[in-house]
């Protein structure tokens, strides 16, 4: 099946550089209103059998006008919902967080915030969400989450991810489209929406 992983368009919590991962989280700004609009423009060409959003409400709002232009309903998955900053919650100080994912890319799956999740306890539930998406039967379904979760499973398991994403970060609506299944892998189709760190706060690629 195909996979439309999208993250969610922009809010206050992402200009404000904070760690906003708790339900129900920040609404999306005018910024983010206008991507999740334009969203249905950018995916004009692919067909779309089901959407999907998190338990977070900025990814069912960036869902929202592309399921009206389908007529398709918004289907709320709380496994699809970004990997908790735990104590760190809503902090401009994105240190712990973003070094528990590098250690995670280095090897230690344990690593986490004090109060968050190991990187084995967050792909056991996104990947248990990625299943209910599959056992939908759908053959082609968007998938809008969170940029950390994003980044983080498609880095284990979309083949050709890491090698496309290079030093970017996938900014608010970026997409990631990926075809495969959950036996046989993923492989990435493509990739659209990556903004270099440069200049950027590393907090801005969570969320």
């Amino acid at each position: 099946m195909r996979l439309i992983l999208v993250r969610h368009g922009r809010t206050s919590s992402n200009v404000g550089f904070l760690l906003d991962t708790r339900e129900p989280g920040a609404d999306l700004d005018d910024l983010g209103r206008r991507q999740a609009e334009l969203l249905v423009e950018r995916l004009a060409g692919h067909s779309i059998d089901a959407i999907f959003a998190s338990s977070l409400v900025r990814t069912q709002q960036t869902a929202a006008p592309v399921a009206a232009a389908r007529g398709l309903a918004v289907r709320v998955l709380p496994g699809l919902r970004e990997v908790p900053a735990g104590e760190d919650e809503m902090s401009s100080d994105a240190t712990r967080y973003i070094g528990s994912m590098i250690a995670w890319g280095q090897g230690d799956l344990r690593a986490k915030v004090p109060g968050g999740e190991d990187a084995l306890e967050f792909l056991a539930r996104f990947d248990a969400a990625i299943d209910e998406v599959v056992a939908s039967g759908v053959e082609s379904a968007v998938v809008v989450s969170h940029g950390a979760a994003l980044r983080t499973w498609a880095w284990t398991r979309v083949k050709g991810f890491v090698e496309a994403l290079g030093d970017g970060h996938l900014d608010n609506t970026g997409i990631v489209v990926a075809e495969g299944s959950m036996a046989e892998g993923w492989q990435l189709v493509q990739l659209d929406g990556i903004k270099n760190l440069h200049g950027y706060d590393m907090a801005d690629a969570a969320g």
